[in-house]
């Protein structure tokens, strides 16, 4: 309901639960009712907003990696859980044939609401409980609901058929099931996309081409560009393609546009399973052996573009039989864009890297009093900003880049490019390679020895735990801490007397695939014969991974007032013992004397006063 007016509006919502935390609400600049709410004070501003969005493309609009732009249309809306008046703003990533042009926005647990809040001060409000040890700004994943009325305590799922239920029964809501199928533009004509196999024929008919004729293969032709007069570039083709006599007698002329490439990539992982097969597009056996994907690893904007129509053909191949699956891909994962630092002057003209200097924290054009603004964008050729993967791999080797690129962070969010970064993933690599290899004489490190893993069992003990993680961590994607935990274990390997030529090889194994071309060299180094890339991966040892201290929990009437490092066989009494000495604890007792005390071994004491 638009406030202090009888008009209302529709939004489409997968998160009807987040309803409490709606802060505000945000229209297409193409709403037909942006007109209408936006107050006379606003107007100029929203008009102007309105006019320049129609300028960029939908792609340009929502792109993740562009600082989010609107204007605030003077107006406001009841949000029906709670009758709060929430601002209506106008901005270009929401769009109008997409959903219903409105969007309720909840920046507690939607990103780019989110971003859109911090850029104009708007409140922000979680309505999902993050876990302890989240410290990132939205929150996507599933908790209790918090701040959100009768629905406070409830999971995900139970939170929104609640609210579902509440807002059928009050006629503010009704479930949909909502499809994010957008339009597919075949507008922009190429002469290398897939042709159409049909034919029109000279009296009026409109006619596939006969099975066995496919399939239709491009002809050559001089030139790939567009007619004069704007037909496709296979118009250029010439009678003799063009032309064709079909089995019953009558002629026509080819269809001349084609498919702009996409009807390839809707099925193009099914040709990967079986791509010498001269006889079919793919055979029953290999398509049973490996459909469906495991994983597939692509840009968040291709779930709703290419993996949609994907789907879409593997539906339709499913229902005439020729596929068993009825979906393509069992996960998707949507990797982070690498982003770039930007220099740029007042004008608005930017800067190579190379031409700047930093001085104070403030940066300047080379030699000059000019100063410039530096931003973290997206790469782009015209912001001078991209990242030539030839020139760090020629500076730094090919490992040490892909080892970087993975150690940023998480690799499902944004991060920015820092070439000093790099250079401490290089150094890292310098010291697995004089784990092996002695830097003076080229010979392998003394330190190695032919003992058993044993002889050195602290570093024995750091590799099964190195193991573990490292495996945990790459089946989970979580690159970056399996990483880390391999530093660890370098830092150790580092320090030790002898280095037993069984861990150091373990540990390359779960190197390799990370960086494969030093493992490779230093596996051979070592004398093994076959490519590491066959070996297998190890295995860790349950015993080997257990802390010898663990970390005891000191809670006061059930709040956490102090922690114990304790070895792991501490008896109960002995626990008690220390939690009744702890300073912090005697506190919070304020010198009274515990009811009780509960010992969870392995992980509390609760003392009870």
């Amino acid at each position: 309901q638009i406030a202090d007016s009888d008009r209302d509006f529709t939004v489409f919502t997968t998160r009807p639960d987040t309803l409490y935390g709606a802060t505000y609400c945000v229209f297409a600049p193409e709403h037909p009712l942006v007109a209408k709410i936006t107050t006379d004070e606003q107007r100029p501003a929203v008009e102007a907003y309105v006019a320049d969005a129609g300028q960029k493309s939908d792609l340009d609009r929502t792109d993740l990696a562009k600082t989010k732009t609107g204007v605030f249309t003077g107006a406001h809306a009841i949000n029906p859980v709670n009758n709060e008046k929430i601002p209506i703003w106008v901005a270009d990533y929401v769009l109008m044939g997409y959903g219903t042009g409105a969007i309720m926005a909840v920046p507690g647990q939607d990103q780019r609401d989110w971003d859109f809040a911090k850029v104009y001060d708007l409140p922000i409000i979680r309505t999902v409980q993050p876990p302890p040890d989240f410290d990132g700004e939205a929150f996507l994943g599933d908790g209790p609901a918090i701040n959100s009325g009768f629905l406070d305590g409830l999971e995900v799922d139970d939170a929104i058929a609640a609210i579902i239920e509440w807002l059928a029964e009050r006629g503010s809501g009704t479930p949909k099931v909502q499809y994010k199928l957008r339009d597919w533009l075949f507008s922009r004509q190429r002469y290398w996309g897939e042709p159409f196999p049909v034919v029109h024929t000279d009296d009026g008919e409109v006619v596939p081409l006969p099975e066995d004729w496919l399939p239709v293969e491009l002809p050559v032709i001089d030139e790939y560009k567009p007619t004069d007069d704007g037909r496709p570039p296979l118009a250029r083709a010439g009678d003799e393609w063009l032309r064709v006599e079909l089995p019953d007698g009558r002629t026509g002329t080819r269809e001349t546009n084609t498919m702009p490439q996409w009807a390839g990539s809707c099925w193009y992982y099914l040709r990967y399973l079986d791509p010498n097969n001269e006889n079919e597009a793919w055979s029953k056996e290999s398509e049973d052996y490996w459909m469906p994907v495991d994983l597939y690893v692509g840009g968040v904007e291709h779930a709703v573009l290419h993996l949609l129509y994907a789907r879409f053909w593997h539906k339709v191949l499913y229902d005439c039989g020729l596929v068993h699956t009825t979906e393509p891909f069992a996960k998707l994962f949507n990797q982070g864009m690498i982003l770039a630092n930007s220099y740029r002057d007042a004008g608005g003209k930017y800067y190579h890297p190379s031409d700047v200097e930093e001085r104070d924290g403030r940066f300047f054009l080379k030699g000059s009093s000019t100063e410039l603004e530096a931003q973290i964008e997206k790469m782009s050729k015209s912001k001078l900003n991209v990242v030539n993967p030839d020139d760090v791999i020629s500076a730094y080797g090919a490992d040490a880049m892909r080892l970087y690129e993975l150690f940023m962070g998480p690799l499902e969010v944004q991060k920015p490019w820092q070439m000093k970064d790099v250079e401490g993933v290089n150094r890292f690599l310098q010291r697995v390679w004089r784990l092996v290899v002695d830097e003076e004489s080229g010979a392998l490190n003394p330190r190695l020895s032919d003992a058993p893993a044993a002889a050195e069992p602290e570093l024995q003990r750091t590799l099964h735990k190195t193991i573990k993680k490292v495996t945990s961590d790459t089946e989970t994607l979580q690159m970056n801490t399996a990483i880390a935990q391999m530093m660890i274990f370098v830092n150790d390997a580092t320090s030790t007397k002898t280095l037993p030529r069984e861990i150091i090889s373990t540990f390359l194994r779960l190197l390799s695939p990370f960086a494969p071309h030093i493992c490779e060299e230093l596996w051979q180094r070592l004398g093994e014969e076959e490519l590491i890339a066959h070996a297998e991966w190890p295995s860790w040892d349950a015993e080997l991974v257990k802390d010898e201290t663990i970390t005891i929990v000191v809670q006061v009437n059930g709040k956490k007032r102090d922690e114990l490092q304790v070895a792991r066989e501490t008896e109960k009494e002995e626990l008690e013992r220390l939690a009744l000495a702890s300073e912090n604890a005697l506190r919070f007792m304020d010198g009274k004397e515990p009811k009780k005390v509960i010992v969870v071994p392995g992980r509390l004491v609760n003392i009870v006063v």
